[in-house]
This record gives structure tokens, C-alpha cells and sequence, in this order.
């Protein structure tokens, strides 16, 4: 059976950086840093030399699942509000059999404020929340380009719901930086694993007003990609294992981009073990890089699919013991009505091929 979280753990570890540094994080620059590649000059916090934590090798393997992009507009709405236990489907098996479980939820959770300026603009109820933790998801990522779809008075209730005991943790959102960059700490099987959240897509007319600051709220942003590494540095020490979700990417394409594979040796380098993200709506490729495990994209999860390349989905598990990926896996599926569906036989076999030709653009190893 999962075992559940402890946020007492995030608590504590927020407390102890706020304690230690916060002069550094009153300091932290409100204009957004030009992006960077993988210069280890701009990294406060180096990657520790390979073999400085070796893992105890009697130490459990612990199971982490990655789903990707989720909302409850059209059918997912009728579905959240009828039948919320079954809302994830048939995939809540294979999340709720993982020690931990995160997902991206792409909208804002509020029935007010008024829509911002842009194409697509996503909003559900607070409902949404215990009926992703009824699926086994411990985790929700609201660091993307739908977090804040409906201005400040969404955000607020954002927020709200992210405080409701019912909610499984939110992170990449927060009243202010601390708090949007702030990782969950989970302590599953005598480890602790630390997630953060951070999103490189915002619409450029919004950018300014949706990243959180030092003194203003909103959404934790990887092109403050100095405050983001500093902050995976400053837990690195304390914590097992290290997985950063991102929002990253474009629209359609399932190879990586140059900023991209920048921002994922960027974040290895500042600490982490587990790099994971989407946006694009279709799934890419996934592997290793260096001793860190990579997936540029993990495709609709949760979402109306426009096309046969958007209806392809699955939930990514990667099995570690501290630092060391111990293992990883693909669960394919396909989206029928909004819903991922599990593939068997055949189809599954097919679908486990075409994602794992994906990594062939991808400058990852197996």
C-alpha cells in the first residue's frame, strides 16, 4: 500500500533555508536573468563529485510516476463533478502502486476573475484536487502557462485550494518566491525526496506579471534560472533524491530544444537526480544524462486530444534508491473521450517502440 506524505518534512526544510538565507533571498533579482545554457559559471551550487553520496545499496527502491498534461474542461468537467473517485481512470492503478506520484495540472483552480489575454485560457474547481489525490497522485505542478489563466482573483483561489487538507501537495505556485519555488519533501521508505516545480513557457505579454518575486506572488519560473538553482542547492544535502518538474518545450514537437537540453544540464549540475516535463502536448523522448534521468516530454494526460499523436499518453515510473536511477519505465496508453486509457498486447507493444525511438533525437542514453 503507498504510503502517504508528511508535509511536516516540507515545513521543516522551508524553515531551516528561510532561517539560513534569508538575506540571500531578499537580494534575489526582480528582472528575469537572460536564459543560460549549461555554463557552470552561472551555478552557485556545483553537482557533487560522483561516488561523494554513495547510496546504501540495502536501501529500499523507491517508485516515483510522472503523468503529464491534465485539466477538466469539456467531458473532464461533466467527469470531475459525476463520478470524482474515477476521475484519472484506469491509470490510477499504476499511480497509486508508486511511492509517489506527480502530475501536471495545466488551469487554474477558481470560478471567478475574469479570463487573461490569450489564446486558451483553463479553469476548474477545487474539486479537482482530492479527486487527483483519489487517484493516488501525491504531487500537482501548477507551474506552467495555464496556472494563472484567470488573474489574481484565480490566483487566489489557487491558492485557497492548495491550502485545503483535502489537496495533495501544489508546488510552482506560492504568495510569494519562497513559497512558488518551494520543493515538497516526501520521506518515503527511510528516504526523502525533494520536488520542485518550475515552468520555462509563459506567454511573453504575461511573463512579468506571473512570476512570483520576493515581495508578489505567482508561478515559479525557470528563466530566474539563478534562484532556481540556488534553491536545488540549498536542499541537495538534506534530501535522498532530487526531481525537478518543468514546463518546457514547444507545441508539437517531440524533439528537444537547444533551451531545453540547456536548462536540463543546468538543473543536473545545481543537484538533480530526475528531470521530468511536458508541453508540448505529444510525448519525447527520455533517458539518461550523465547519472541524472531525463524525459523531455510526457504528452496529454488528463485532456481533450486534437490528433492521434496527441491521443498517445502513459505514466513514466523511475525506480531509485537515493542518487542512483535504479531503473525506468514506460506505461503506454492512448486517450479515448479525455480519458488515458491503459494499452495491452499488441497496441502496447507498438506504443513501447515509438517511445523509445523518440530518444533518438534526443542526445540521451538508455
Amino acid at each position: 500500500m503507498k504510503q502517504r506524505m508528511s508535509r511536516v518534512a516540507a515545513m521543516l526544510a522551508t524553515t531551516a533555508m528561510v532561517a539560513g538565507c534569508s538575506a540571500t533571498l531578499a537580494s534575489a533579482p526582480a528582472q528575469l536573468p537572460p536564459q543560460s545554457g549549461s555554463d557552470g559559471a552561472r551555478l552557485e551550487t556545483p553537482l557533487p563529485a560522483d561516488g561523494d553520496s554513495p547510496a546504501d545499496p540495502d536501501s529500499p527502491v523507491v517508485r516515483i510516476a510522472f503523468a503529464g498534461d491534465s485539466y477538466a474542461e469539456g467531458p473532464l468537467e461533466y467527469r470531475l463533478a459525476s463520478d470524482p473517485d474515477n476521475f484519472v481512470g484506469p491509470f490510477a492503478k499504476t499511480l497509486r502502486r508508486a511511492d509517489l506520484a506527480v502530475l501536471n495540472l495545466e488551469t487554474a483552480i477558481t470560478t471567478s476573475g475574469t479570463p487573461e489575454p490569450k489564446a486558451f485560457t483553463f479553469a476548474t474547481t477545487e474539486a479537482v484536487l482530492p479527486a487527483l489525490a483519489s487517484a493516488g497522485i501525491d504531487v500537482v505542478s501548477m507551474a506552467n502557462n495555464h496556472g494563472m489563466d484567470f488573474g489574481w482573483p484565480g490566483f487566489t483561489d489557487s491558492i485557497a485550494a492548495k491550502q485545503s487538507i483535502e489537496s495533495p501537495a501544489v508546488v510552482g505556485i506560492g504568495e510569494d518566491q519562497v513559497e512558488a519555488y518551494d520543493p515538497y519533501v516526501a520521506e518515503v521508505q527511510d528516504q526523502r525526496i525533494a520536488v520542485f516545480a518550475a515552468t520555462q513557457v509563459l506567454d511573453d505579454n504575461l511573463a512579468a506579471k506571473w512570476t512570483a518575486g520576493p515581495d508578489k506572488g505567482g508561478l515559479a519560473s525557470a528563466d530566474r534560472l539563478n534562484y532556481l538553482t540556488k534553491r536545488i542547492g540549498e536542499i541537495r544535502d538534506d534530501v535522498d533524491t532530487v526531481v525537478v518538474f518543468l514546463h518546457w518545450g514547444v507545441e508539437k514537437y517531440t524533439c528537444p530544444t537547444q533551451r531545453q537540453i540547456d536548462l536540463a544540464e543546468a538543473v543536473r549540475q545545481a543537484g538533480a537526480d530526475i528531470i521530468v516535463g511536458g508541453h508540448q502536448h505529444r510525448l519525447a523522448g527520455g533517458g539518461r544524462m550523465g547519472d541524472a534521468f531525463v524525459h523531455y516530454g510526457l504528452g496529454n494526460f488528463l485532456f481533450q486530444a486534437a490528433s492521434s499523436d496527441a491521443e498517445k499518453t502513459g505514466v513514466l515510473t523511475v525506480d531509485v534508491r537515493g542518487r542512483e536511477i535504479v531503473d525506468y519505465k514506460w506505461h503506454p496508453g492512448r486517450i479515448y473521450g479525455a480519458v488515458p486509457q491503459r494499452l495491452t498486447g499488441a497496441d502496447r507493444d507498438n506504443e513501447l517502440a515509438y517511445w523509445e525511438s523518440l530518444r533518438d533525437c534526443s542526445g540521451l542514453t538508455s
